[in-house]
Protein backbone atom coordinates (compact mmCIF):
# COMPACT_ATOMS: atom_id res chain seq x y z
CA UNK A 1 0.00 0.00 0.00
CA UNK A 2 1.13 3.04 -0.95
CA UNK A 3 1.40 5.10 2.40
CA UNK A 4 3.99 8.14 1.48
CA UNK A 5 5.08 9.38 -1.64
CA UNK A 6 7.35 12.79 -2.97
CA UNK A 7 10.72 13.03 -3.92
CA UNK A 8 10.86 17.02 -3.34
CA UNK A 9 7.52 18.31 -1.56
CA UNK A 10 6.34 16.77 2.11
CA UNK A 11 5.45 13.07 3.18
CA UNK A 12 1.70 12.28 2.96
CA UNK A 13 1.44 12.26 6.24
CA UNK A 14 3.59 15.50 7.00
CA UNK A 15 1.59 17.14 4.27
CA UNK A 16 -1.68 15.44 5.99
CA UNK A 17 -1.13 16.99 9.41
CA UNK A 18 -0.29 20.57 7.88
CA UNK A 19 -3.75 20.54 6.28
CA UNK A 20 -5.74 19.32 8.87
CA UNK A 21 -3.72 21.24 11.52
CA UNK A 22 -1.07 23.25 11.00
CA UNK A 23 0.64 20.63 12.60
CA UNK A 24 -0.77 21.56 15.74
CA UNK A 25 -0.94 18.53 17.86
CA UNK A 26 -3.40 20.40 20.14
CA UNK A 27 -5.85 21.00 17.76
CA UNK A 28 -9.48 20.12 18.33
CA UNK A 29 -11.91 20.63 15.07
CA UNK A 30 -15.56 21.50 15.42
CA UNK A 31 -16.94 18.18 15.76
CA UNK A 32 -14.02 17.01 18.63
CA UNK A 33 -11.90 15.72 16.24
CA UNK A 34 -8.01 15.66 17.88
CA UNK A 35 -4.81 15.10 16.77
CA UNK A 36 -2.63 17.16 14.06
CA UNK A 37 -4.24 15.08 11.86
CA UNK A 38 -7.92 15.46 12.65
CA UNK A 39 -9.28 12.10 13.50
CA UNK A 40 -12.80 12.33 14.64
CA UNK A 41 -13.55 11.08 18.79
CA UNK A 42 -15.24 7.25 17.35
CA UNK A 43 -12.37 6.65 15.44
CA UNK A 44 -9.60 7.78 17.80
CA UNK A 45 -8.32 4.06 19.45
CA UNK A 46 -6.77 5.83 22.78
CA UNK A 47 -4.14 6.95 24.04
CA UNK A 48 -3.18 10.37 23.85
CA UNK A 49 -3.99 12.40 20.99
CA UNK A 50 -1.21 15.08 21.37
CA UNK A 51 1.36 12.56 20.99
CA UNK A 52 3.00 13.48 17.34
CA UNK A 53 3.87 9.44 17.26
CA UNK A 54 0.52 7.85 18.83
CA UNK A 55 -1.19 10.10 16.23
CA UNK A 56 0.23 8.64 13.62
CA UNK A 57 -0.13 5.01 14.45
CA UNK A 58 -3.63 5.95 14.65
CA UNK A 59 -3.88 7.64 11.70
CA UNK A 60 -2.25 5.15 9.32
CA UNK A 61 -4.28 2.29 11.14
CA UNK A 62 -7.49 4.32 9.85
CA UNK A 63 -6.05 4.81 6.52
CA UNK A 64 -4.60 0.79 6.17
CA UNK A 65 -8.58 -0.46 5.73
CA UNK A 66 -9.36 2.41 3.43
CA UNK A 67 -6.44 2.10 0.84
CA UNK A 68 -7.15 -1.25 1.13
CA UNK A 69 -10.77 -1.09 -0.11
CA UNK A 70 -9.19 1.64 -2.80
CA UNK A 71 -6.61 -0.57 -4.26
CA UNK A 72 -8.91 -3.46 -4.33
CA UNK A 73 -11.88 -1.50 -6.11
CA UNK A 74 -9.55 0.64 -8.52
CA UNK A 75 -6.66 -1.81 -9.28
CA UNK A 76 -4.04 0.81 -8.29
CA UNK A 77 -2.60 2.97 -5.49
CA UNK A 78 -4.58 6.47 -5.12
CA UNK A 79 -3.27 9.77 -5.98
CA UNK A 80 -2.12 12.32 -3.59
CA UNK A 81 -5.35 13.73 -4.24
CA UNK A 82 -7.47 10.73 -3.79
CA UNK A 83 -5.34 9.72 -0.79
CA UNK A 84 -6.49 13.06 0.94
CA UNK A 85 -10.54 12.17 -0.45
CA UNK A 86 -9.67 8.95 1.13
CA UNK A 87 -9.10 10.72 4.40
CA UNK A 88 -11.11 13.41 4.46
CA UNK A 89 -14.20 12.20 2.92
CA UNK A 90 -14.03 8.76 1.55
CA UNK A 91 -17.97 8.44 0.99
CA UNK A 92 -16.27 10.89 -1.95
CA UNK A 93 -13.64 9.39 -3.43
CA UNK A 94 -15.21 9.00 -7.05
CA UNK A 95 -16.79 12.62 -6.65
CA UNK A 96 -15.21 14.93 -4.16
CA UNK A 97 -17.47 17.84 -3.50
CA UNK A 98 -15.55 21.51 -4.18
CA UNK A 99 -14.23 21.95 -0.52
CA UNK A 100 -13.13 18.59 -0.35
CA UNK A 101 -11.51 19.06 -4.30
CA UNK A 102 -10.01 22.23 -3.09
CA UNK A 103 -8.44 20.80 0.09
CA UNK A 104 -6.81 17.49 -1.80
CA UNK A 105 -5.64 19.89 -4.24
CA UNK A 106 -3.59 21.74 -1.57
CA UNK A 107 -2.31 18.76 -0.69
CA UNK A 108 -1.09 17.21 -3.36
CA UNK A 109 1.07 20.19 -4.09
CA UNK A 110 2.61 20.30 -0.43
CA UNK A 111 3.13 16.56 -1.37
CA UNK A 112 4.94 17.75 -4.48
CA UNK A 113 6.46 20.60 -3.73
Amino acid sequence: MALTTGAMGMSRWSALAMIESGNNDRAVGERGEVSRYQILPRLWPGGDPRNGHEALIAARSIMRSRLKWFEKTHRRAPTDFEFYVLWNAPWEVNHPSTIVAERAERFSNLVHG
